[in-house]
């Protein structure tokens, strides 16, 4: 069983005096369901589960009176042994929450009533065009949290690194030395793994259990193909083609030298005003993550991000290769990289900065200056290169030269290197970036 971040915050949600109704927004298949009913098994004397989604007919208990009565009343008559209400040990589960707008609604009396915990979990939960809005969503009546895929650390616990030795990283990074050789390259091969297989709690664990990458990669492309007929099936007509097409095009955007996102690479002669739109909604599903261009190396960073020049990343690596060509997989295992090299990495680094919950950044000028993220890191506007060869960082050193220009004095070079530090450039093995979490 994998175990996953989210765990802690529900037993830390579930510590709260006066709890909220709690929602668990997270793209499809990245295994809200089953960690909610594992926590609910283990902490909880009576657990009561609807499946909207499943089960459409539920929907009906929340068409009337939304007074808890009542919606209890109503679930122990159609639920019989099955739903079992007693005050302060019963958990109601909402699963798929966003297919019964009026059941959102209903978490606001269940806030005012108390007796019951509430945990909604959504994957589509604000899309635009999927299924019908809330008369009134419950604000300032649920807590929110948002769930991703496995992240790296997720995936070092899945493969058997334990603690002990992600606390010698932590040490490592922390007083700048090197990482010990053999556990430098275990650390490498697990990453080149990380890249393939991404964090679908699917393709972990038959990763895990099997090492057969043709076996993750089927996962891979039938979750790519079931987010591509969510696509089809929810969003509205006039969008269905051209979510798809955005969608696709993921691929050709960050192969070019230039990364930034351009909707004449998704349809010749296309612009923002027809596909904005389109693009919003696989955000929204929580398919892809945006990195903003900077007019300005200054922090806050999110005051200074230009809203309408950006580039999309895939929130999941292993799905961003799984869309790439055949052998891409074995490649990368073997250290090949070939042409989309850089892309791969960008999105891996993306991917890591994305769930560890970070805003994407990066900077690039006309005049060609660009660095690929831009992170606040130990309270200062921090530059992170991204390298899978041995590449310059002629753009990083012109900046740290100009500190009176771009108010940085600090970077950070990823790539595939041991730890070490030139002046103002820290330069750590990739597989580090998930322990750059000192804001």
């Amino acid at each position: 069983m994998l175990k996953r971040k989210i765990e802690q915050k529900l037993i830390d949600w579930k510590n709260t005096e006066n709890r909220k109704p709690l929602i668990i927004k997270g793209c499809r298949q990245c295994g809200k369901t089953f960690s909610v009913l594992d926590f609910a098994k283990k902490n909880y004397k009576n657990v009561v589960y609807l499946n909207f989604f499943e089960n459409p007919d539920y929907a009906s208990v929340f068409a009337g009176s939304l007074e808890v009565d009542t919606i209890v009343m109503m679930l122990s008559a159609l639920l019989g042994s099955e739903a079992v209400f007693e005050s302060g040990s019963t958990v109601l589960i909402l699963d798929e929450i966003q297919e019964c707008p009026e059941a959102r609604t209903a978490l606001k009396f269940f806030r005012i009533d108390g007796r019951y915990d509430v945990i909604g979990t959504g994957s589509l939960l604000g899309v635009k065009g999927y299924g019908k809005e809330p008369k009134s969503v419950p604000v300032g009546s649920e807590t929110v949290i948002d769930m991703y895929p496995l992240d790296f650390e997720e995936f070092l616990w899945a493969n058997g690194i334990a603690d002990p030795v992600i606390d010698m990283l932590k040490k490592r990074l922390q007083k700048e030395t090197p990482v010990p050789e053999a556990l430098h390259n275990r650390m490498k091969q697990l990453l080149l793994q990380y890249v393939v297989v991404g964090g679908m709690p699917d393709a972990v664990q038959t990763f895990v259990d099997t090492k057969q990458m043709d076996e993750v990669l089927q996962i891979q492309r039938d979750i790519v193909r079931s987010y591509e007929d969510d696509m089809v099936k929810y969003a509205e007509k006039k969008d269905k083609s051209r979510i798809k097409e955005c969608f696709q095009s993921i691929p050709k955007q960050l192969s070019k030298e230039n990364k930034k996102f351009q909707y004449s690479v998704v349809k010749k002669g296309s612009t923002a005003s027809k596909y904005a739109g389109s693009l919003q909604w696989i955000e929204d599903a929580g398919i892809i993550v945006r990195c903003y261009n900077l007019s300005i190396t200054e922090l806050p960073l999110d005051g200074n991000a230009e809203e309408d020049i950006f580039k999309v990343y895939m929130r999941d690596c292993g799905l961003f290769v799984s869309m790439l060509e055949d052998g891409t997989q074995y490649d990368i295992l073997q250290g090949n990289l070939y042409g989309y090299k850089g892309a791969i990495f960008e999105n891996l680094i993306a991917d890591v900065f994305g769930k560890m919950g970070r805003k994407l950044y990066y900077f690039h000028k006309d005049s060609g200056l660009e660095v690929d993220f831009v992170i606040r890191y130990k309270g200062q506007c921090t530059l992170v290169e991204v390298k899978a060869s041995t590449g310059n960082t002629k753009s990083t050193r012109t900046i740290l030269r100009h500190p009176e220009k771009y108010h940085v004095s600090q970077a950070i070079k990823l790539g595939d290197y041991n730890v070490g530090r030139t002046e103002q450039l820290l330069t750590l093995p990739l597989y580090m970036a998930f322990l750059l979490k000192e804001l």
